[in-house]
Protein backbone atom coordinates (compact mmCIF):
# COMPACT_ATOMS: atom_id res chain seq x y z
CA UNK A 1 0.00 0.00 0.00
CA UNK A 2 1.12 3.49 -0.74
CA UNK A 3 1.80 6.19 1.78
CA UNK A 4 3.90 6.93 4.79
CA UNK A 5 3.36 6.70 8.53
CA UNK A 6 0.50 4.25 7.99
CA UNK A 7 -1.51 6.39 5.56
CA UNK A 8 -2.36 5.24 2.04
CA UNK A 9 -3.85 6.71 -1.11
CA UNK A 10 -6.26 4.88 -3.43
CA UNK A 11 -8.61 5.44 -6.31
CA UNK A 12 -11.94 3.62 -6.21
CA UNK A 13 -12.58 2.25 -9.70
CA UNK A 14 -16.31 2.04 -8.87
CA UNK A 15 -16.34 5.80 -8.08
CA UNK A 16 -14.15 7.61 -10.58
CA UNK A 17 -12.95 11.12 -9.81
CA UNK A 18 -12.62 10.47 -6.09
CA UNK A 19 -9.48 9.88 -4.09
CA UNK A 20 -9.79 7.51 -1.16
CA UNK A 21 -7.37 7.99 1.72
CA UNK A 22 -6.69 5.64 4.63
CA UNK A 23 -5.38 7.67 7.54
CA UNK A 24 -2.81 6.32 10.03
CA UNK A 25 -5.66 5.26 12.36
CA UNK A 26 -7.13 3.03 9.61
CA UNK A 27 -10.12 5.24 8.76
CA UNK A 28 -11.11 5.65 5.11
CA UNK A 29 -12.05 9.03 3.65
CA UNK A 30 -13.33 10.35 0.32
CA UNK A 31 -11.14 13.30 -0.57
CA UNK A 32 -12.61 15.49 -3.33
CA UNK A 33 -10.51 17.01 -6.13
CA UNK A 34 -11.05 20.59 -4.94
CA UNK A 35 -9.09 23.26 -3.09
CA UNK A 36 -8.32 22.18 0.51
CA UNK A 37 -9.30 18.56 -0.17
CA UNK A 38 -8.35 17.13 3.24
CA UNK A 39 -10.44 19.76 5.03
CA UNK A 40 -13.43 18.72 2.89
CA UNK A 41 -13.08 14.96 3.34
CA UNK A 42 -16.06 12.72 4.00
CA UNK A 43 -16.11 9.31 5.71
CA UNK A 44 -15.93 6.36 3.30
CA UNK A 45 -17.36 2.92 4.01
CA UNK A 46 -16.03 -0.06 2.11
CA UNK A 47 -18.70 -2.10 0.28
CA UNK A 48 -18.67 -5.18 -1.93
CA UNK A 49 -18.66 -2.85 -4.94
CA UNK A 50 -15.53 -1.01 -3.75
CA UNK A 51 -12.56 -1.51 -6.07
CA UNK A 52 -9.61 0.21 -4.39
CA UNK A 53 -6.44 0.50 -6.41
CA UNK A 54 -3.33 1.75 -4.59
CA UNK A 55 -1.82 4.97 -5.91
CA UNK A 56 1.88 5.81 -5.48
CA UNK A 57 2.47 7.83 -2.33
CA UNK A 58 4.17 10.67 -4.15
CA UNK A 59 0.71 11.83 -5.31
CA UNK A 60 -0.37 12.64 -1.75
CA UNK A 61 1.18 16.12 -1.97
CA UNK A 62 -1.70 17.03 -4.31
CA UNK A 63 -4.16 16.40 -1.48
CA UNK A 64 -2.20 18.27 1.19
CA UNK A 65 -2.47 15.31 3.57
CA UNK A 66 -1.37 15.95 7.16
CA UNK A 67 0.62 12.66 7.32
Amino acid sequence: MSGTQGGALFVDRSRPQHWIVRDPQGNFWIVPPIENPWENRQPFDLTQETELEPIPGHYKYMLDLPF
